[in-house]
């Protein structure tokens, strides 16, 4: 893909990419169904998930491309990619290796309103982050 040709024109679908180049990606456990996580995407992280089949999205944090599970291990393979209605949301179908949460739990939403924990931990984030990383390679 040339640098002009974007990953957009690309599609059959047409995709509404925010004023700041974003769109919002849920992150689905395609087996049971589980909502894992929110995330950022843009044309190059779009590409990079089609091209490789992991999810790929964009830190706002650290405004660049970052691969799930690059610094954990804990990888989202891509089934399918959906788009809503409206084009302008995402909806990651994967195969989720280890959790999805760089805080430790199987899906971000681990917790109610109230703040009862209601996920499950699976792994134990300090181990698994060293202390450059700062708090994973999973936020926004």
């Amino acid at each position: 893909m040339s640098e002009t040709e974007s990953v957009a024109t690309d599609l059959a679908v047409d995709l509404e990419f925010g004023d700041d180049g974003l769109v919002p990606a849920v992150a689905q456990d395609a087996e049971s169904g589980a909502v894992l996580m929110l995330a950022y995407v843009d044309e190059e992280a779009l590409a990079a998930t089609r091209e490789t089949g992991y999810a790929h999205y964009h830190s706002r944090s650290r405004d660049e491309l970052w691969k799930k599970g690059g610094s954990s291990g804990h990888v989202q393979r891509v089934r399918e990619v959906r788009v809503d209605c409206d084009g302008d949301a995402l909806l990651y179908r994967v195969e989720q290796e280890g959790g999805a949460c760089h805080t430790g739990f199987e899906s971000c939403f681990y917790r109610t309103l109230d703040g009862e924990q209601v996920g499950e931990r699976v792994f134990d984030p300090d181990s698994v982050y060293d202390e450059s990383d700062g708090d994973g390679d999973d936020e926004d």
